[in-house]
């Protein structure tokens, strides 16, 4: 059974971070206005907040992508860690200082640690080969087009509820427990998964379980991983983002509305990305999505003006669809066919470990620098990085004629 033309189990995966991303953002454009507004909290904490909640929690991805191809299951632990992720809502609902938030975010980041390689996995292996970029740009469009709709609903709610923002940390349940039922009763588990036909590095399913280790992977992989981590460890949470925008003037009822605007670009370029992946080359558009955001995170670092900020954050939503789903296609396809999660899981470990340092550096750049340069940093990383890809192109060979 195909829906929009893609396998089941790749269509309800997408609806699942639709909803989720739902109850996500529900909640986070508001977080740092929470932390710095109502609780007094200063930007090297909001910093601290954010890097230990993506960068501890980040050490479960690759244990649960090993775990799920040792076990041969993703659905459950899907599920599990959507799970997880729900129940962290009431934590900040009941906040009354920023350890509380500190918890629910960790929480949170925690169950996506769970979920996320068994989902990747999953996604990778119900795609064709000639449509991985299309298959994940389709999980991302969806995934963003929830975060496009979770901010909307925080401006509504915010107008109903007079800005109480703990009435809508509550809310956001509703969509997180749909997630974990559409998980349960939709998603096909499959059982002592096959290579998927046509994948680069194929090879026979090996009876015994998978073990832990990083010989299972080439140079290119590994490559690729690091030069992701050093991009990673300049592109600071977004937290610096909404505050900038802030503090050029953007009212705060207005933030959900900003944020709304950038998730609906990322939304909607991300199935063309994928196309466009697919069709002339994964690389060529990971290499442009590198570059956009070193001119972006520059722009961010010189905005003066409320109208340039909007015009950042479309075009942030711009590099989002360029990048985010289209690096796990170019990733299924340079990975053993019996280690997809645990290359997935390694992969996010790897860039949630990054964003710590990154989060710190940018709250520490903001409060004792100056806040342009928490971007001028980000920006230097990504054009450092631009040029390693650039490298690595050239070291795997038939560069810009070759279509990954």
């Amino acid at each position: 059974m195909k829906l929009f033309g893609f396998n089941r189990n790749i269509t309800v995966a997408g609806f699942v971070s639709f909803f989720m991303d739902i109850s996500s953002e529900m909640i986070y454009p508001l977080v740092p206005l929470f932390l710095a507004n109502s609780l007094g909290v200063s930007k090297s904490a909001i910093g601290l907040i954010e890097g230990i909640a993506e960068s501890t929690a980040s050490i479960l991805k690759v244990f649960s992508g090993w775990l799920s191809d040792r076990i041969g299951s993703r659905k459950w632990l899907m599920a599990l860690g959507y799970g997880i992720s729900t129940l962290s809502r009431p934590f900040v609902a009941l906040a009354t200082g920023w350890q509380q938030v500190l918890g629910s975010r960790f929480i949170d980041r925690f169950g996506k640690g769970v979920r996320t390689a068994p989902r990747d996995a999953i996604i990778a292996e119900s795609a064709d080969r000639a449509y991985l970029g299309r298959a994940f740009g389709f999980h991302r469009a969806m995934d963003t087009l929830g975060a496009a709709v979770g901010p909307a609903l925080a401006f509504f709610f915010l107008g109903i509820f007079s800005n109480d923002y703990r009435a809508i940390f509550w809310l956001s349940m509703v969509p997180g427990i749909i997630a974990v039922v559409l998980i349960i009763f939709f998603i096909s588990e499959k059982k002592n998964v096959k290579a998927t036909e046509g994948l680069i590095d194929q090879t026979p399913a090996d009876p015994a379980r998978p073990k832990l280790t990083r010989k299972h992977f080439d140079w290119r992989f590994r490559f690729f991983v690091a030069i992701a981590a050093l991009f990673a460890l300049g592109n600071s949470s977004d937290v610096f983002l909404i505050l900038r925008a802030e503090q050029t003037g953007i009212p705060t009822t207005m933030i959900p509305i900003v944020y709304l605007f950038f998730n609906l670009v990322y939304s909607l370029s991300s199935i063309p990305a994928g196309m466009a992946a697919d069709r002339f080359g994964r690389k060529r558009v990971i290499l442009s999505g590198f570059l956009l955001f070193a001119f972006l995170y520059y722009g961010f670092a010189v905005a003066g003006s409320a109208m340039t900020i909007w015009v950042l954050f479309g075009s942030y939503g711009l590099f989002m669809g360029l990048t985010e789903g289209i690096q796990k296609a170019f990733l299924a396809t340079i990975i053993p066919a019996d280690f997809k999660a645990t290359a997935f899981g390694i992969y996010n470990m790897v860039i949630g470990l990054a964003m710590f340092p990154a989060s710190l550096i940018g709250g520490w750049l903001w409060d004792h620098v100056s806040p342009a340069a928490t971007f001028y940093f980000g920006a230097f990383t990504a054009g450092l990085a631009s040029v390693l890809f650039v490298i690595f192109m050239a070291m795997a060979g038939k560069t810009t004629l070759e279509k990954v």
